[in-house]
């Protein structure tokens, strides 16, 4: 379930399909099903380029936090945790397809500048120029795009469950 349910959102959750498929055997009298969702994934584009840095590297459980007079971090987990960095390039027009994380992404723009479009923020087109970062929450259905006319480069940690999927496709919700 998305975690806004703005007028797109309500009708990308409408738009996802189940298809059942029903199997017998001649000698048995049973009939087995298997329900299939009809994903409609969006890979990755052409001149998207993922190059792993680090990962999985395993974390035992996070407690931390900081603070000063005018800032704060609290960072808190249960269970174990798997930590990804990775480099992105993003040709001009490339994108790395609709999709979701278990766990959250903190991304660094490194160059070029990177629009957001996320189900959280009812796709409203989000621009992050060279020097500037975001966080990706988990569960939110997201896409990155390079929609300059330059390369973008940027650098993903993500924070996911032990041993969970880093990365979750996702069908176009305009589609």
């Amino acid at each position: 379930m998305f975690k806004s349910m703005g007028a797109f959102a309500r009708s990308a959750t409408r738009r996802m399909s189940w298809k059942v498929l029903a199997a017998g055997a001649f000698a048995a009298c049973a009939v087995g099903g298997i329900a299939l969702r009809e994903t409609r994934a969006t890979p990755a584009s052409d001149g998207f380029t993922s190059t792993p840095l680090v990962g999985a590297t395993h974390l035992g459980r996070i407690s931390t936090w900081a603070e000063t007079p005018d800032w704060g971090i609290q960072l808190r987990t249960r269970g174990d945790s798997d930590v990804y960095m990775t480099h992105i390039r993003l040709a001009p027009g490339a994108h790395g397809g609709w999709h979701s994380h278990p766990g959250p992404s903190i991304i660094a723009v490194k160059s070029g500048t990177a629009t957001f479009y996320d189900d959280c923020l009812d796709f409203e087109p989000v621009d992050f120029p060279a020097g500037t970062g975001f966080v990706e929450d988990a569960g939110c259905v997201h896409l990155l795009i390079n929609e300059g006319d330059v390369e973008c480069e940027v650098v993903v940690m993500q924070i996911v469950p032990r041993g969970a999927p880093r990365r979750i496709d996702e069908p176009n919700p305009f589609n």
